[in-house]
């Protein structure tokens, strides 16, 4: 049960909050990764709880679980938050989510732990603000990717050296595709391209082949995973470095581009294993995040289950 000090905010009134004192307002968004990731409000931070989270805190969550950024973590801590925001996609009150939704659990945990902050929930959700304030919210992103023309020339030697990709099959039609702001999935044949990497800011490129050259090393960091796309492959013996790499790129304020042959099977799986390691999220719900970006995703069997 959620105590009294628990209010519920009008939309109006975190628009408000927000453009008056932001700095010292931490909105904590509880929707899933996928609806998270498609629209939120601006400045806010995603929270997700695993099934094995929730089976472990039996109603009582650390707060590192409700607020993983350690940074936040220590302000909230300290008392430096005057007020914390919790909603969902459109409850009306704390009678409509179910006892062991992410947002009671969130707010009992914050009943408890945030030091001297005001608890609200918002009022209709995301839903309700969105329709009233889109203005502060992100707009809804595009799976499309960088479209630039086919007929430039790629990378001397890469039309027909190892990866075959002079032509244009659908797998390396259009570009590549934002997974994360800071995570791009595409073919062999973008990897070529450094009309596309530059124009998308990309600092780093994981190759996930065996075969296909590495264009620029000059201009690029590059991370090599030498897996063939077949049944008895162990790509998940990369997973770690592969996640390592990314993060690291990513902290420096760099962008990764995942390829393989296609962008279709090795590629995708590691950017399936970086979203359910880094993002809590399940299998399912990562490859329909990655398939509404790049349509023609098809992991094999054997990868799906490693």
């Amino acid at each position: 049960m959620v105590n009294l000090r628990v209010c519920a905010l009008e939309c109006e009134a975190l628009r408000a909050l927000l453009q008056e004192r932001g700095a010292q307002c931490l909105v904590l968004d509880c929707r899933s990764f996928f609806s998270f990731n498609a629209a939120h409000i601006r400045g806010s931070c995603n929270v997700r709880l695993s099934t094995i989270v929730r089976r472990r805190a039996k109603g009582a969550l650390a707060l590192e679980h409700v607020v993983p950024n350690e940074e936040l973590r220590a302000r909230l801590r300290q008392g430096l938050f005057h007020t914390v925001v919790l909603l969902d996609e459109r409850s009306a009150d704390l009678d409509a989510p179910k006892r062991d939704s992410t947002m009671l659990l969130a707010l009992g945990t914050l009943c408890r732990e945030a030091r001297g902050a005001r608890i609200c929930f918002l009022k209709g959700g995301y839903e309700a603000f969105s329709s009233a304030c889109s203005e502060l919210c992100t707009k809804p992103a595009a799976p499309a990717g960088l479209s630039l023309p086919l007929t430039a020339s790629p990378a001397p030697g890469s039309a027909d050296s190892g990866c075959s990709s002079c032509g244009t099959p659908l797998y390396d039609q259009g570009g590549p595709v934002e997974i994360l702001p800071f995570l791009y999935l595409g073919s062999a044949y973008h990897a070529s391209r450094k009309d596309m990497l530059d124009a998308l800011g990309i600092t780093a490129l994981i190759n996930v082949s065996a075969n296909c050259p590495n264009h620029f090393e000059g201009h690029y960091q590059y991370k090599s995973i030498p897996v063939e796309d077949n049944h008895k492959a162990d790509i998940s013996s990369w997973f770690n470095e592969a996640i390592d790499f990314i993060d690291s790129v990513k902290n420096d304020g760099g962008r990764v581009f995942v390829h393989c042959q296609a962008g279709i099977s090795r590629s995708a799986t590691i950017c399936l294993a970086y979203l359910m390691r880094t993002n809590r999220v399940k299998l399912d719900e990562a490859f329909e995040f990655v398939k509404q970006r790049r349509s023609i995703i098809s992991p094999n069997f054997s990868f799906m289950g490693q």
